[in-house]
């Protein structure tokens, strides 16, 4: 499996959009704002691919792979923890795990992300299956 790399040419383009908060050679890190969006227009069913082209994301400088890692990663951290689970914490983390229990109405927030999320889900796959026997 081979990493796929970003040249200096692309490097520039990807710093230029607004959703991009730092860009390397190898890694993207996308601002929260893009994240939330996201997951708005996912769970009205638009596929990942056409969510970063609409933002100014060129699929196939990024490439599927890393469109798929990303869209995967932020489904499953809205799945567990709904939109605040989106938010870069890496500098405010002290990656120690959560020692309290969660109140009542965290936990059904949480349950709720999870309900739409899986919601959506199962409208795209819908959606896909209808376009598979030519119903669209």
């Amino acid at each position: 499996m081979s990493r796929s790399y970003f040249n200096e040419n692309q490097v520039k383009i990807l710093k230029k959009n607004k959703y991009v908060l730092k860009v390397s050679n190898a890694s993207i890190t996308y601002s929260d704002e893009f994240k939330k969006l996201f997951i708005e227009e996912y769970l009205e069913g638009k596929l990942p691919r056409i969510i970063f082209e609409k933002n100014g994301f060129d699929s196939e400088m990024l490439g599927t792979k890393r469109i798929q890692t990303a869209a995967n990663r932020w489904k499953k951290k809205y799945q567990l923890d709904g939109f605040i689970g989106l938010k870069d914490t890496r500098k405010t983390n002290s990656g120690r795990p959560l020692k309290r229990e969660l109140s009542s109405e965290e936990k059904v927030l949480r349950m709720e992300a999870k309900i739409r999320l899986l919601e959506a889900e199962n409208e795209l796959l819908k959606k896909l299956k209808m376009m598979e026997r030519g119903g669209f």
